[in-house]
């Protein structure tokens, strides 16, 4: 319902934020990775949201990247695993690491976020295999600079794979612009 959230930072309590959206303070949960980022109080920000409507609360969940979104929804379907816990291990693990963990299979990453134990890090690996791994680590290794990283970030949301999007990316001069370079990938993929 609400995917995106643009405003002034009104006030940062770790792990919420207050963004003030024309007159309208949305209270919004972050994982620390993301709260690192953000800028000084009264500077506007851009937050890619989650919404979760329980029986009790209705809560709203926000991150800097859409590769941070997207693993959060990964998790939040594995067997056991709520959006706090979700919250936690973006916290202690960057998106990088927890891809690579879950393709390596390292438990013992898992184990030393906060509030996983060696049943929940083994279930994590399990459902997350194949889902959440090698191609997002590969496709995020590839968006070496900012403009890279712009048109990943377009192709992914035009609906491409990782895999597609990283090897496009791959194929790109180095020095190319955003909308250059999202033009000459498109052409890639259409191929």
């Amino acid at each position: 319902m609400i995917g995106r959230l643009q405003g002034a930072l009104a006030a940062k309590n770790p792990p919420q934020v207050l963004i003030d959206c024309h007159g309208v303070g949305y209270e919004v949960d972050v994982p620390m990775s993301t709260f690192y980022h953000l800028p000084g109080l009264g500077e506007p920000v851009t937050l890619l949201t989650h919404f979760v409507v329980r029986e009790d609360a209705q809560l709203l969940y926000g991150f800097a990247t859409a590769p941070e979104r997207d693993a959060f929804r990964q998790l939040i379907k594995v067997t056991g695993v709520g959006p706090r816990m979700a919250l936690g291990v973006l916290s202690g693990l960057g998106v990088q690491e927890l891809a690579q963990a879950i393709t390596a299979q390292e438990t013992g990453r898992l184990v030393k976020v906060p509030g996983i134990g060696k049943k929940t890090a083994e279930r994590l690996l399990l459902e997350l295999k194949g889902k959440l791994g090698a191609d997002l680590g590969s496709a995020h290794a590839h968006a070496s600079t900012a403009q890279q990283a712009d048109i990943l970030q377009a192709l992914l949301a035009l609906g491409y794979s990782d895999k597609d999007a990283a090897a496009a990316l791959k194929a790109l001069p180095a020095d190319v612009g955003v909308s250059d370079g999202i033009k000459l990938a498109l052409r890639a993929l259409a191929k």
